[in-house]
Parts: structure tokens; sequence; C-alpha cells
């Protein structure tokens, strides 16, 4: 039996995916990890909003996603999603919520866009499962592309100011003659008629009217989210890289939940072939899956592929073998950065508790994104055997798409 042949997208860098993206935030987030050199995202699995925005900060440098569950945020409140952006805009990374929708079209319609979280507002990814049907997919897309007309019309009021005068008969005339014009009469009346027999005439007055119309306008669908603080707010100044990028476009996509990590799942292969086939009819809104390896396999194909269950051994001990797997106790089981990206496809490893319980979360990003990128530039071609970790610094990566930092 001949071998099968990988996918053109195993083999391609992220920044020539990112050329063949029609979805502009897709586009976007390809572009972001070949420029800032990860394809790490960390899962935010803490319980307040001061948890969430110190991890953001401690991580934010070596990610290119925070994925977040909002609904585990004890305090959260419209600040709370405030704050998380800023982070984003200053530190150059994506927001995943992991929401993991699954219900009629009404009801994930208002749960994306109302009640306490309005994730729709802040959350450039977010997630569902396909077993309500192929509507969730639709019902999401709408209320997305709601949110998305909702900030590319601006009101242009116009006021326009006009005066004229009436006359005695309740006629309009230029008001060129003078308002104080005798009207003829004497003291016996009109024409020596008696005065009771014809009603005193009212004398001429100037109206002002003022005409108020309102249109909308349509913006460029593509520009930096509204919500995000001017860079002039921002303590520092955004690294390279988002000068050249800058921030991410108003367009929302959806992850299809496909496979699982835990042991027992019922996401088997016809229902995972199910959400291939539905992502392909809804391109312009899903993105990509969560899944444990690439889902690749049409000509057209070139999905995002999340991958979940990822750890690595304490740094004090030797890494096991790519395909080692360890568990939690709880039915999870994890695999290294290596086999996941190297191995399995995967284009984004998700880090829990790997990164949120050690005793230097920043250190341990770093660790795990520099595990993660190398196995991505082994199966691409690009790092030589034995190389090390390339300097990140300013400056560093802008040359890929052959352009300078904006204002450079």
């Amino acid at each position: 039996m001949a071998a099968t042949t990988p996918h053109p997208t195993l083999s391609q860098p992220y920044e020539v995916r990112a050329n063949a993206q029609a979805h502009p935030l897709a586009r976007y987030l390809l572009q972001l990890m070949a420029l800032k050199e990860t394809n790490l995202c960390v899962s935010a699995d803490v319980r307040t909003a001061a948890a969430l925005l110190a991890l953001a900060e401690q991580v934010g440098d070596s990610i290119c996603v925070l994925k977040t569950h909002c609904d585990m945020i004890e305090d959260w409140n419209d600040e709370t999603a405030l704050s998380m952006r800023e982070v984003a805009l200053r530190k150059g990374f994506c927001i995943f919520e992991d929401r993991k929708f699954g219900d009629i079209g009404s009801t994930v319609q208002k749960q994306y866009t109302s009640g306490p979280f309005k994730i729709v507002r802040w959350a450039n990814l977010t997630n569902a499962h396909i077993f309500p049907g192929p509507s969730i997919i639709t019902a999401l897309k709408a209320a997305a592309a709601q949110h998305l007309e909702s900030h590319n019309r601006c009101v242009v009021t116009e006021i326009t100011a006009a005066g004229r005068t009436s006359s005695p008969a309740g006629g309009e005339d230029s008001g060129d003659e003078d308002e104080e014009e005798e009207d003829g009469r004497d003291d016996e009346g009109v024409g020596g008629e008696a005065e009771e027999d014809y009603p005193r005439a009212r004398k001429r007055s100037i109206i002002s009217t003022t005409v108020i119309s309102t249109t909308t306008e349509l913006l460029d669908p593509h520009r930096g989210t509204p919500s995000f603080p001017p860079a002039t707010f921002l303590h520092t100044p955004p690294p390279p890289f988002l000068q050249l990028l800058g921030p991410p476009p108003l367009e929302r996509a959806l992850l299809l939940l496909a496979q699982m990590s835990s042991e027992g799942n019922l996401m088997d292969k016809p229902y995972t072939a199910k959400c291939v086939e539905l992502a392909r009819q809804e391109r312009g809104f899903v993105v990509g899956f969560i899944s444990q390896g690439s889902l690749n396999t049409a000509a057209t194909d070139d999905f995002l592929v999340f991958t979940p269950g990822v750890g690595l051994p304490p740094p004090e001990h030797d890494e096991p073998a790519p395909q080692a797997r360890k568990t939690d106790g709880l039915g999870q089981n994890y695999r290294t950065p290596r086999h996941v990206v190297l191995e399995c496809g995967a284009d984004i490893v998700i880090v829990g508790r790997g990164i949120l319980d050690a005793a230097d979360r920043a250190g341990e990003a770093e660790r795990y994104r520099k595990q993660a990128w190398g196995a991505y530039e082994e199966r691409v071609g690009k790092r030589i055997e034995g190389e090390g970790d390339r300097d990140r610094g300013v400056g560093g990566g802008l040359g890929i798409f052959g352009g300078e930092p904006k204002g450079a």
C-alpha cells in the first residue's frame, strides 16, 4: 500500500499560508505567528479578573493566542474585557473564548452577544460543537456579522436652518416687506366698515425651520477594533511586529470541536468527518478546529489546527520520547509540543496547567514556545539540525513579508 502524501499545509510556512487565507482573522493570526515566532496558546483557567490580567501580562510576550473561560471569572465585568484587550494589543496576541457553544440557534446567538459576558464584543475567536446541527454555525455567523455591521457604520447628522415669513392669509413670502406695514384701516375700521365686521389682521411673523437628517455610512471593515485604546494610551510602544501588523481585524471567527484529548470522549471518526464537511461549507466563518492533529485532506483545505492536551516534563528532567503521554488522573491525556506539531500537524498548541502551575510562568511559557516553534520549523524545513532558537529582539522576523514597520 502506497504511503499517503502529506498535505501541502504541513510543509508550508505560516507566512505562505497567510497569503492564501480568505478570512481576514485567519490571515492576521498566521502573520502574527510568523512575525512573533510563536505557535503557543495559553489556557487562562483562573477564577478572578486580577489573576486573568496578571497571567496575560506574564505570558503575553510568548503567545499568539490567549484562551479564556469567562464564566470561570467570579468578578467578570466589562472592565475585565477592556483591560484584557488592552494587554492583547500591547503584547500582540488574539483572544479565544473557549465557550463550546452547543444549543439551538436562537439560544447561542443570545449567549454570544448578550448577558454578562457579551463574548462577540471582545473575543476574536470562539468555538462550538456541531451536535445541534449546522444551524449553530449559521446562527453564530449571523450574530458575528451583525456585530461587524454595527461597528462598520457611523452616523452622520446634518443640520440646516432657514428663515421664512408668514403672510396674514397664511401663505409665505420672502419677508422683504416691512414687518410693521400699516394695514390701511382708520379708526372706523377698514374702508369705513365697522371694525367688528372685519377682524383685525395679524402682522407677518418670522418662522425659523431646522432640518435634521441622519444617514449611516459604511466604514472600512478591516480596520482595527475600535474599542482598543490608541497606542498613545499604552504604557510602552508596541513592538516592531505590531507596528507592521496593527491590531486584529474586526471580523470574528469560529473553531469547531472535532476531536478532544480526554479519554473516552464520544467524538468518533464520523463525527469528526462531519465537522470537516460543515467547515468546508462555511469557510467565510469557520477557520479551523480543536483537534488532535491536522484535518486538512482536500486540496483546497487550509484550516488552522488548535491542539490541547500538551505538556512537558519539569525542566530538570530529560524530555520523554515525542509520542510519550501522561495523564492527570481525570481522563486528560498529554503529549509533547514536538509530537503534536511535528508528528500530528498541529498549528497551535494549547497549554494550561503546565504553565499555570509553574513558579515562573513567563519562563515556562517561553520554554513551551521554543519547543513548539522549533518543531514547526523542523516540520517546514526552516530549522537546521543543531540550530538554536533565533533572536526575537527588535526587528526579528520583520523581513518575512518584505516590508518595514509602520512609521519606519
